[in-house]
């Protein structure tokens, strides 16, 4: 029987995305066994960001400040207000480097299934900033999914009753793709996106 604070260990490393129980306990043994040091600073970097973390009064992103420096940076397009659901894709977007408005992160999706709704997903404080007399046009980014779908439909459904410019990401064949290799989703919702050239 293994010592209870190695089962605490496992048992914590499952609440990772993807982690099962089998990789739960082979990160717990490597961390033991093999990488001591880099357990400790694993321990103190969760322990720091837990302390000082927090979300951002404009873009509700996670920010060390009470406005992050994304959101106080004057050089950015404040007319712009592009919605995500995730931390992860800001940075995404933000790595395409063809963005340079403002963000505003969901952290989540509808799930009615799971119980999220849009209290949970505080969509009023969405509103109040789109809201802000700022905000030309707010660009919905969230994911294609049937909930991202949802999501999209109930936030832009709020938003124009505002009367918000409301915009959604567009869907096609991916740059570089080749189109033998692209699922007929794909190749129809880029047919009925297509644009003029």
């Amino acid at each position: 029987m293994s010592p209870s604070s190695l089962d605490e260990l496992i048992e914590a490393l499952r609440c990772l995305p993807g982690v099962g129980p089998k990789s739960a306990q082979r990160m717990a043994y490597h961390l033991l066994q093999r990488d001591q040091r880099g357990a400790a600073r694993l321990a103190g970097a969760l322990a720091h960001a837990l302390d000082v973390l927090r979300h951002c009064e404009r873009c509700n992103t996670f920010s060390e400040e009470a406005v992050c420096a994304r959101c106080a940076n004057p050089r950015r397009d404040a007319s712009l207000l592009c919605v995500v659901e995730m931390p992860a894709d800001l940075a995404m977007i933000e790595q395409t480097q063809s963005y340079s408005g403002m963000y505003y992160v969901l952290m989540g999706r509808l799930s009615p299934l799971d119980g999220i709704g849009p209290r949970e997903l505080r969509l009023d404080k969405l509103i109040a900033r789109a809201s802000d007399g700022k905000v030309g046009e707010v660009i919905l980014a969230t994911n294609f999914t049937n909930e991202g779908e949802a999501t999209a439909h109930t936030v832009a459904s709020l938003l124009s009753a505002r009367g918000l410019k409301v915009s959604r990401l567009s869907r096609g064949v991916p740059v570089g793709g080749e189109l033998e290799h692209t699922d007929t989703g794909t190749i129809a919702q880029a047919l009925i996106e297509r644009r003029s050239v």
